[in-house]
């Protein structure tokens, strides 16, 4: 058998943007510009690479994710609530009806699924009890729920096919895959594709063009190249700061993997060590990843 030769890439500073808690990047492939939330810093970011042009807008409240719509502008998973906006920022509005306990949990990471679909799941505020859940929110405004029993939903990847969910609790160390039921969005069939060590949590997740996955380690100060049908590593993307978020392919031709991190949680004498805690960098792996999915509404 030939053996599996790691390759080891870095990435570079982006974008100097300092975000408390970054998180959430999608590219928009028709306006060239990068979406990225900082949770706790309640706002949404973009990025325009090409323009060099960083704008924000708040929010009023943690912002898990942001995510596009077929018909323009953005999707929000925010606190306790679903919201629609314009991409300016403009137009807040609640949309859809979902109950969650805002003192136990909030939203946190979340995806448009191949059918239009927004899922996003919730996490303990506490980062240790299993209540919270993973939602999706359809077209018409309709929510239903998909898994109960989570800690802290983050992570979500789905191959060319769409008939798999790709799915990280990061608590549990582990990288599942669940069997997916494309008309009802049912999950089915749990099982662990991948395990990671107490001091590199998973947390977000993208999809290349050929399968593989690419799963941000915080606490790890990397993110790592997944083969989801045997565990094995194939790539290290080094960053020189631990906490790092997520990641989404995105630039002209989708060959940019563009990394969000965080200065959340980092002790004093780690943030004056990681000057770029918090900014948003880009990798260039080799291999381009899809465009995302966009939200439709009914």
């Amino acid at each position: 058998m030939t053996a599996v030769v790691l390759q080891e890439l870095t990435a570079e500073p982006a974008l100097e943007v300092g975000c408390r808690l970054g998180e959430g990047p999608v590219w928009d492939e028709r306006a060239q510009e990068l979406y990225f939330v900082d949770i706790m810093g309640e706002r949404v970011h973009g990025w325009r690479p090409a323009e060099r042009a960083h704008r924000s807008f708040p929010v009023g409240r943690p912002v898990g994710a942001a995510v596009l719509r077929e018909d323009g502008g953005l999707v929000l998973a925010a606190h306790d609530a679903f919201f629609l906006v314009e991409a300016d920022g403009s137009g807040l509005r609640p949309f859809g009806a979902v109950s969650i306990d805002a003192k136990s949990v909030r939203f946190n990471d979340g995806k448009v699924d191949p059918w239009g679909r927004f899922v996003a799941g919730t996490m303990d505020w506490e980062h240790k009890n299993p209540v919270a859940s993973l939602y999706m929110l359809s077209g018409d405004g309709s929510v239903n729920t998909l898994l109960e029993d989570v800690v802290i939903s983050n992570g979500l990847a789905w191959p060319a096919d769409g008939r798999t969910l790709y799915y990280i609790d990061t608590p549990r160390l582990s990288l599942d895959a669940f069997d997916l039921d494309p008309e009802t969005g049912k999950l089915s069939g749990r099982r662990v594709i991948a395990e990671f060590t107490d001091d590199a949590h998973p947390d977000g997740m993208a999809i290349d063009d050929e399968g593989y996955l690419w799963v941000a380690l915080w606490g790890g100060s990397r993110v790592e190249r997944i083969d989801p049908a045997t565990g094995r590593r194939l790539a290290t993307i080094h960053l020189p700061t631990s906490h790092v978020s997520s990641v989404a392919f995105g630039g002209p031709h989708l060959d940019d993997l563009f990394i969000t991190t965080a200065k959340e949680d980092l002790p004093p004498a780690l943030l004056a060590a990681e000057p770029h805690a918090g900014d948003l960098f880009v990798a260039r792996p080799g291999v381009s990843g899809p465009p995302p999915h966009r939200f439709k509404l009914a």
